[in-house]
């Protein structure tokens, strides 16, 4: 989840901070056996009369898989809870007053207040991952409302996407010899913080993303696995208001991606002067990534209101892991840069907070498009 720690002076940050996992309980391990095949899963299914009090309605494989079985899911639990020791403790320390990982000079140590309020809510955003890790591994987790359990994956999938995209290419843009931002330094000589907390939170927020994410989509086939079975092109004809939105989203995303383009291209147009000089080869490949994430938003958008020949799954995809990027990071983006307002060389350019805005906007109108979707074909398979 959001975090305090810089990345490329790029436009748009490379990602922070994201959510926890929990520790596994005993009571939940069951033998590995115990998880029997599940059937087939029917285009239409009853609709079941101790279904979650929620919008989407659950598929028959409920009945014959909890999201508590299997050695497997324990493993992926357990993992996503050790992904997130390392920035939960320097999180704790940092708000106890110590400065590991905080080199002298670090302009981090000239706002403490505003550090600790900050460093406070990202370690609540991560511990949320520890309950999500638990729901989705309990069976008390199939009784929970589909919108309580959504709204937070969105988000976690939202912020550690970029992370599990974008730091690997960073990475391997400075071992071919790239400078890469967001290391020790704010891009003017100050330090900033150790270059190793930047190894050991972000290989942890990549840990994290792989974990949770795998314990979802397990999760998400077996209470709405049938929710995505068959083709869009079978569905009946989306309304005319979804139709409209994900066409005005279409459009929205125009001027940020030829700004992402422009700004990965080399082009300084926007950014300022003093953003222009901070930066690195990796602030083009995270201009670049960011382009991505607006079209796979909307493309996933346009491909479900306008019935495509794909399959429900592929646009869904795409739409869930590109809303979640642009609209939780440009939300992010527009908070932190309330934090850059005393400094006017820090501060983001009109044309970046226009970026910001429009990503959240994009994200927004694709996910409620997503929400209902997914309730009308619950629908028409209950």
């Amino acid at each position: 989840m959001p975090p305090t720690l810089p990345t490329a002076p790029s436009a748009t940050p490379a990602p922070s901070e994201p959510p926890v996992s929990s520790e596994p309980s005993a009571s939940s391990t069951t033998p590995a056996s115990s998880e029997p095949p599940a059937p087939p899963v029917p285009l239409t299914s009853p609709a079941s009369p101790d279904s979650p009090a929620s919008s989407i309605s659950p598929s028959p494989r409920v009945r014959a898989a909890s999201p508590g079985l299997g050695r497997f899911r324990l493993a992926l639990r357990v993992a996503a809870v050790i992904a997130c020791v390392p920035y939960l403790v320097l999180k704790v320390a940092w708000i106890s007053g110590s400065r590991v990982g905080i080199p002298e000079g670090s302009p981090l140590l000239d706002h403490r207040v505003l550090m600790a309020l900050v460093n406070g809510l990202t370690v609540l955003m991560d511990a949320s991952v520890i309950v999500l890790a638990l729901l989705l591994t309990r069976p008390w987790g199939l009784r929970v409302p589909a919108r309580l359990l959504l709204a937070p994956m969105w988000v976690a999938t939202g912020l550690l996407t970029p992370i599990m995209a974008g730091y690997p290419l960073q990475l391997a843009v400075k071992a071919l010899g790239g400078g890469v931002g967001g290391g020790s330094s704010t891009g003017e000589g100050e330090p900033f913080l150790a270059d190793w907390v930047f190894g050991v939170v972000y290989t942890g927020f990549i840990l994290q993303g792989i974990t949770l994410g795998s314990l979802f989509a397990l999760y998400a086939r077996d209470r709405w696995g049938h929710l995505w079975q068959g083709r869009v092109r079978d569905l009946p004809r989306a309304a005319r208001g979804a139709r409209t939105a994900a066409g005005a989203a279409a459009l929205l995303a125009l001027l940020p991606v030829a700004l992402h383009v422009a700004w990965a291209t080399g082009s300084t147009a926007g950014l300022g002067g003093a953003r222009a000089l901070r930066r690195t080869a990796d602030f083009h490949v995270l201009e670049a990534l960011d382009a991505i994430y607006l079209v796979a938003a909307v493309t996933g958008a346009l491909l479900l209101v306008f019935r495509s020949s794909l399959p429900v799954r592929v646009p869904l995809t795409l739409a869930w892991l590109g809303s979640g990027a642009v609209g939780c990071w440009g939300a992010w983006l527009l908070l932190g840069s309330l934090a850059a307002l005393g400094d006017a060389t820090k501060q983001p350019t009109g044309p970046m907070l226009l970026t910001y805005a429009v990503h959240m906007i994009i994200g927004t109108i694709v996910a409620v498009l997503m929400a209902g979707f997914l309730k009308e074909r619950a629908g028409t398979t209950a």
